[in-house]
């Protein structure tokens, strides 16, 4: 089993970050934008405009977001072939899709991260087991999505993570993404 990429490749991407995520003006944002509209900077292509001069422009908020890859993935096997701005009926499916699909990655992620500590056999099949699941072999699709969303496997891993918390040095505390 292997991992997914957890690194954004947004030219991989229908800027689902730009489209799906809300936004309220002030220091990291300067205008509204309501989920499930595009942002006012996205070009054809779904490139940033701006991207360049995002935080000198009022976008440092842009500049901060980290998918982990949820983005691509969601974009070439949840949803290939669709564009939320000509099949604005897909938007609800994309944005639930998308907010899964990251909280997934970011699990991932902080799973990854564990293999910096002393895991004794227990706490790595454990790991193993869980990394499994976040990684299902016929990979992820909306039910699929929905079913995470809607099971335990996010607190399993959770209490997986806590269980761990006297292996992590102190005054070394990573922070998660």
């Amino acid at each position: 089993m292997s991992l997914p990429e957890l690194t954004a490749d947004c030219s991989r991407c229908t800027a689902l970050c730009c489209m799906s995520m809300a936004f309220d003006a002030g220091e990291e944002f300067a205008y509204d934008k309501p989920a499930g509209e595009g942002c006012q900077h996205l070009d054809q292509g779904f490139g940033c405009k701006i991207h360049t001069r995002r935080s000198e422009l009022g976008f440092s908020g842009c500049a901060k977001f980290d998918c982990h890859g949820a983005g691509q993935v969601l974009t070439e096997q949840v949803f290939p072939g669709v564009d939320w701005r000509v099949s604005p009926d897909r938007i609800p499916a994309i944005i639930d899709g998308f907010r899964a699909l990251r909280e997934v990655h970011r699990l991932l992620t902080l799973l990854q991260l564990t293999e910096r500590l002393p895991l004794a056999a227990d706490h790595m099949t454990e790991r193993a087991a869980l990394i499994a699941e976040l990684c299902p072999a016929e990979g992820w699709n909306e039910a699929r999505l929905q079913a995470f969303e809607a099971g335990d496997l996010p607190t399993q891993v959770t209490q997986f993570l806590q269980s761990l918390a006297a292996l992590v040095p102190q005054g070394k505390k990573a922070r998660g993404p």
